[in-house]
């Protein structure tokens, strides 16, 4: 009975250090979409400002 107690905590370690993987992976993609939404709106607003900007030359962040 012990030992099946014991395996039974490792899974609940290993699964609750998943989940924070899984979270810390999320918000990294959240990040990475929200530097493109910054970056496609910075190219919009200096279209607006520069008629003569063509957006040849891209940003970097």
């Amino acid at each position: 009975m012990e030992r099946f107690n014991l395996e039974v905590d490792d899974l609940v370690v290993v699964d609750s250090e998943t989940r924070n993987a899984r979270q810390i992976a999320k918000k990294r993609k959240w990040r990475e979409i929200e530097a493109l939404k910054e970056k496609y709106r910075l190219q919009k607003e200096l279209e607006s400002i520069d008629l003569a900007y063509t957006g040849g030359a891209e940003l970097e962040l």
